[in-house]
């Protein structure tokens, strides 16, 4: 689960910078805000995915809240609305097939081989 979860938050950080040059070209929004607002929110991304190895619960929390403010970004570039989906709904995926797996291997662990 943490390196899906980490993967998920590094593309969607890759997502955050290239709709820098969309909110600037298309909806004329300030080059400096445009870059502090995806830069802060790419950043955030990247330090999650960073913690997630050691402090998962935080990249969790941290990363649902990135997914929150992606969709929102949408009111700036309409089309961060669908990104934002697609980014919510694999950061759900990855969270639910990560539980999955990882419950698998613990019930296989508990299970006493025949013998």
């Amino acid at each position: 689960m943490k390196r899906l979860c980490a993967t998920v938050l590094i593309m969607e950080a890759i997502v955050l910078c290239l709709a820098v040059p969309v909110a600037v070209r298309m909806n004329h929004q300030a080059l400096g805000s445009a870059w502090l607002t995806a830069g802060i929110a790419a950043a955030a991304a990247v330090a999650f995915a960073g913690v997630a190895r050691r402090i998962l619960p935080v990249t969790l929390v941290g990363g649902s809240l990135v997914q929150v403010f992606v969709i929102a970004s949408g009111s700036v570039v309409p089309a961060m609305y669908f990104l934002g989906t697609i980014f919510a709904a694999l950061w759900a995926i990855g969270i639910w097939l990560g539980y999955r797996v990882e419950h698998a291997e613990h019930a296989e662990g508990q299970q006493s081989p025949k013998g």
